[in-house]
């Protein structure tokens, strides 16, 4: 079963183009990883301190490998000090 989650990041003020850098980086190498199905960032344009990740993966096996990668690990040690509201939503495909 597949495994669907929607992260959004809210950036400190003035942190908004080092967001953009740390999240864009994550997204070739993991549309390259085993078992990625969907792996995109977006940046809102009616406010853009916010970001938001929407992620497909084929189980929890590639899910786990994804938060094993060197690419996660790098924005995991990152992210922190220019975010200022972080949460994860999982969603349900309908249909």
């Amino acid at each position: 079963m597949t495994i669907t989650k929607r992260v959004t990041f809210i950036a400190k003020e003035g942190c908004e183009d080092k967001m953009k850098e740390l999240l864009s980086a994550m997204v070739i190498p993991s549309k390259a990883e085993e078992g990625c199905i969907f792996y995109e960032i977006f940046q809102y344009e009616n406010n853009r301190r916010k970001f938001m990740a929407v992620e497909t993966w084929a189980d929890e096996k590639a899910l786990d490998g994804h938060k094993a990668s060197a690419h996660y690990a790098v924005y995991k040690s990152s992210y922190e000090p220019y975010c200022e509201d972080k949460y994860t939503d999982e969603l349900e495909v309908l249909g």
